[in-house]
């Protein structure tokens, strides 16, 4: 954070700014599609920040929001319509023999129609975030051309954190309409900084500056190249080469090898986000609280911790990261007790232990930096009290299809915050509105009376003494169920080239380089 502060301090006092030149970041995994209502990873939500906008968005280094495609909004009395006014004079980008026109509030009417609306001729996808996050907004209308009104069914306290979100991100109607819902999703057309060029699948993807952008005088480069270097090493020798810019994903291995370099830094904060495995309840025997308590039991989180995060993370007690407001620091963690699990199984009818799975990533994230070597961590501890699983894995989207289905009896998950509000945590990955087969963010598919109607009143009460009170009674709720084994946040670390300036390292904005600029 205070890397950031120093860079936002000096182009408060006049440090000249350079245009130009190509941002070349390097990531551990492609993008899976580009069509942000239908997007639920990381790498898809990098590359669509700088291709699209919302209507209020993130202030650089906070959860904090501005206007951005609208102006302002008002709120009726009773908290059930919105009313937003959108800025005039915002290009979308040009797409193939088509040229650039004005959004108006038929874009943005059309960007969320699409997701609730499932007689929409353009409802093509699982839309989960919509259910996750949205599923409150019943109608959205146009009331001019620059003025949109939502309608929704209950007071929502996050709702503009919500659409500040990805997901809220404005889609060009006649770009989607002209080309369909598919090739949008490869091509997609916004109105952001930079505008799409091209995309190797497992490659890279091409952006470049688009030169009518709302938001003068940025972007200050003239282009973003997403390259795709699955593994770290490499990334970390092409980053000391200066053959890239930026290198996403650094592990606390190699950290100090980016300080130690006069021409790096590291760009370090605390991160807002979870790294956690989850129990499928509707698989056998993780349908049982027992089973469940005795994996908890079973784990050493601490030696998890000591040995993959080295000091830049600490054990997760709770299903949110203990610096988000509402975290409940009254709760104690399971201890590590594998006599204690051994018992758990015997009394639930398991004495001899079982055979099951437990996915693991594919890919590098803030939350398990090292996902295949905590995998076998896990697998050895659980071995010692009888649970034998087996570790699997498959390419990133098809991982995060399989466990939307339900496919996993055991997976490695984790969750990057992206509004900063408990609800995002609490609501997304655990309540029952989240556990929808198919599209599911509740990946234990656990299912609570007790955990909605805490989460439902925590929605709707604007009060926030009020709303930390209720998601600490969540957290205890969820203790008690113990649905997953919280395993670790973690800090956020990017490496950069020593004249990279002003990259954005927000605790839930991935990837943004509207504000980049390089003296390279």
């Amino acid at each position: 954070m205070m890397a950031i502060l120093v860079l936002l301090i000096g182009a408060v006092v006049g440090v000249a700014q350079e245009r130009g030149g190509v941002l070349v970041f390097a990531r551990g995994g492609d993008s899976v599609r580009l069509d942000p209502a239908d997007i639920t990873d990381g790498e898809s939500v990098k590359v669509c920040q700088n291709v699209f906008n919302t209507l209020y968005e993130f202030d650089l280094g906070t959860s904090a929001v501005h206007p951005a495609l609208a102006t302002g909004y008002e709120v009726s009395e009773d908290g059930l319509e919105w009313t937003f006014f959108l800025r005039k004079g915002v290009m979308f980008h040009p797409w193939g023999d088509n040229p650039s026109y004005e959004m108006t509030s038929s874009d943005v009417v059309f960007t969320f129609q699409r997701q609730y609306d499932e007689n929409h001729s353009y409802h093509i996808g699982d839309f989960a975030y919509w259910g996750y996050m949205y599923n409150y907004i019943i109608k959205a209308e146009a009331l001019g051309d620059y003025t949109v009104k939502f309608t929704l069914d209950r007071p929502s306290a996050p709702n503009l954190l919500n659409l500040s979100c990805f997901t809220a991100m404005i889609v060009s109607e006649r770009a989607m309409k002209d080309m369909g819902v598919e090739e949008f999703r490869n091509h997609p057309v916004g109105t952001g900084p930079f505008k799409f060029v091209s995309w190797t699948r497992g490659s890279e993807i091409v952006l470049e500056a688009f030169e009518d952008y709302w938001n003068k005088p940025y972007p200050y480069l003239d282009g973003v190249i997403f390259k795709v270097i699955p593994e770290e090493g490499a990334r970390l020798m092409a980053l000391k080469a200066g053959d890239i810019d930026v290198m996403d994903s650094v592990t606390p291995d190699n950290a100090p090898l980016i300080e130690e370099d006069a021409n790096l830094k590291l760009l370090e904060a605390p991160g807002l986000n979870v790294g956690y495995v989850a129990m499928n309840q509707m698989v056998e025997p993780f349908d049982k609280l027992l089973v469940r308590l005795a994996v908890n039991y079973a784990v050493d989180k601490k030696m998890l911790v000591d040995t993959f995060y080295k000091g830049r993370g600490e054990a997760a007690v709770n299903p949110m990261p203990s610096n988000l407001w509402g975290w409940n620091d009254e709760i104690v963690d399971y201890p590590y007790d594998p006599d204690l699990a051994k018992a758990c199984l015997a009394a639930a009818g398991y004495p001899d232990g079982f055979d099951t799975e437990l996915w693991y990533m594919p890919v590098f994230r803030d939350y398990f930096p090292q996902p295949k070597l905590v995998a076998q961590a896990i697998q050895a501890q659980l071995a010692e009290v009888g649970i034998r699983a087996e570790l699997v894995t498959y390419e990133w989207g098809t991982y995060l299809e399989k466990t939307e289905e339900g496919e996993h009896p055991m997976c490695m998950l984790g969750w990057m915050g992206d509004n900063g509000d408990p609800d995002n945590f609490i609501y997304v990955l655990l309540d029952k509105d989240s556990a929808t087969v198919g599209s599911a963010g509740n990946v234990a598919f656990y299912i609570s009376d007790a955990l909605h109607e805490v989460n439902i009143a925590a929605q709707t009460i604007a009060d926030v003494d009020t709303r930390i009170a209720l998601y600490k009674q969540a957290q205890v709720i969820i203790h008690g169920d113990a649905p997953w084994l919280t395993v670790a946040t973690a800090n956020r670390m990017v490496g950069v080239g020593n004249y990279v300036h002003d990259y954005d390292l927000n605790p839930v904005v991935k990837g943004r380089c509207e504000f980049v600029w390089s003296s390279k």
